[in-house]
């Protein structure tokens, strides 16, 4: 019993999510609410998995607070309990300083040098910079 408790406390504590599991994220952000059975049906349409893996999976993400469940019905039904934003904000903290050593600037000027941005994505950056500046 214990080494339950303890094992529960832990996957709470690390709620980062793992690779598989932003991919059922993306499907429950999109969709908002969803059972296994729905999340598992868009996940085939780009990879290889197993219903019981994504069941696994995303009962793994309960206990790590990552969705919450309504078992309520016979049919459980699962949506996010992190939000897209938080989430992107989470990775790119990290990245920024694991990969870029702490320099927001690195990281943009390597986003624009590897990808050519359209004219309204300058055009929301631009805004962006000018909003920060203002702000200062």
């Amino acid at each position: 019993m214990p080494y339950e408790k303890t094992r529960t406390m832990t996957l709470i504590k690390n709620n980062k999510p793992t690779e598989s599991e932003l991919e059922i994220l993306q499907v429950l952000w999109n969709e908002k609410t969803a059972t296994v059975r729905t999340v598992h049906e868009e996940l085939l349409k780009t990879k290889d998995a197993g219903y019981t893996t994504t069941l696994k999976l995303m009962q793994i993400m309960f206990e790590k607070g990552l969705v919450t469940r309504d078992d309520s019905n016979k049919t459980h039904i699962y949506q996010p309990a992190v939000t897209r934003e938080k989430t992107q904000q989470q990775f790119l903290n990290k990245m920024i300083n694991t990969l870029f050593a702490g320099s927001s600037s690195d990281l943009v000027m390597q986003a624009l040098g590897g990808h050519e941005a359209s004219d309204a994505e300058l055009e929301k950056i631009q805004q962006l910079i000018n909003q920060l500046k203002k702000d200062k």
